[in-house]
């Protein structure tokens, strides 16, 4: 699995843990769908999720009028994922992961959120 298909595979997981409160587990097997699980895509749901409240804080510190609550779940998975992988995840560089974060909001949702995306992403590598 490339880093593309780990961060598509992340964001079903993270999205289907919030929206129908599944466990962990059970998010990632229904996510791989038999596919074989990475070491990266595992790392990005898992550590998402443990550092969430820590990411939240630091998104709605660099959300210009709008608040958390009121993005769409789609796009509130993403910025948590791609935010996580801003501040945590060193072997990237960060225009890779603005680029991939900004992708992955035009294929899950559309033009707007992703540049919604681009623009708090930015912000937060700005602060």
């Amino acid at each position: 699995m490339k880093r593309h298909e780990a961060r598509e595979k992340a964001i079903q997981t993270l999205f289907q843990i919030e929206v129908s409160k599944l466990e962990v587990d059970e998010a990632i097997e229904f996510a791989l769908d038999g596919m074989d699980s990475n070491p990266f895509y595992e790392q990005l749901v898992v550590e998402t999720l443990e550092k969430k409240d820590e990411i939240d804080e630091l998104l709605i510190e660099n959300l210009k009028n709008w608040r958390l609550d009121r993005l769409g779940n789609v796009e509130r998975t993403i910025l948590r994922m791609a935010t996580y992988e801003l501040l945590y995840v060193e072997t990237i560089p960060d225009k890779v992961t603005i680029n991939e974060a900004v992708e992955l909001a035009k294929s899950f949702a559309d033009e707007e959120a992703a540049k919604l995306v681009n623009g708090v992403l930015g912000n937060i590598i700005k602060a």
